[in-house]
């Protein structure tokens, strides 16, 4: 059974929980926080040299960092991970925009505005230019979202588990949804999705 270290209250740890349960797979949970310095042990720094979550460990001594990364390995053989190559390369092409221009702006305003130790780093000028940059990147997804239901096209697939987390969580950065009523629609239809399981959720422990 793999098992995936990760901190409840972040959306890159959420999305390869959020998948586990949408194809019912089984898997333990272990907390590991950015925030209270666990990430920054020897025994988790030698298990991921970067100090960062989450990291899939696979019981067999090999493990994977990087959110999206994980998500494309245990999105094998899965409905969420097109196997026509375009396809693919299109599921790619938003996964990228995640990390690229929605996660820097979107989630990196909500740390800012939720995690008070953060507060410092909030300046009149970062807050500015990730609330410019994250609605440009939100508007982008509405224009998408407006000809598309999903991020795969007309099913959801890894692109769809890696923009939401951060996407749903957007109005506890100071984003405002309503003028896209696609995105908000999107967000919907994915909490709808058979195994949908919120943010805090963990399985139980075997």
């Amino acid at each position: 059974m793999p098992t995936i270290h990760g901190m409840l209250d972040s959306g890159n740890c959420y999305k390869p929980r959020l998948l586990m349960a949408l194809t019912d797979r089984p898997f333990r949970h272990v907390e590991t926080s950015t925030r209270d310095g666990t990430t920054r042990t020897a025994e988790f720094l030698a298990k991921n040299p970067a100090g960062q979550c989450p990291l899939l460990d696979l019981g067999d001594g090999r493990l994977l960092a990087e959110s999206n990364a994980i998500l494309v390995y245990l999105g094998e053989g899965t409905p969420f991970l097109p196997t026509e190559p375009f396809e693919r390369a299109q599921m790619l092409r938003w996964m990228f925009f995640e990390q690229n221009a929605h996660e820097g702006s979107v989630a990196v305003r909500r740390s800012l505005t939720v995690y008070p130790e953060r507060a410092s780093a909030a300046t009149p000028e970062r807050m500015a230019l990730t609330l410019a940059n994250g609605t440009a990147a939100l508007t982008v997804m509405e224009r998408h979202l407006a000809e598309y239901p999903f991020f795969g096209g007309d099913r959801p697939s890894l692109a769809d588990i890696a923009l939401y987390p951060y996407t749903a969580s957007a109005p506890e950065g100071g984003f405002d949804l309503t003028p896209l009523p696609a995105v908000r629609a999107w967000i919907a239809a994915i909490e709808a999705l058979p195994g949908f399981r919120p943010r805090d959720w963990v399985p139980p422990a075997p």
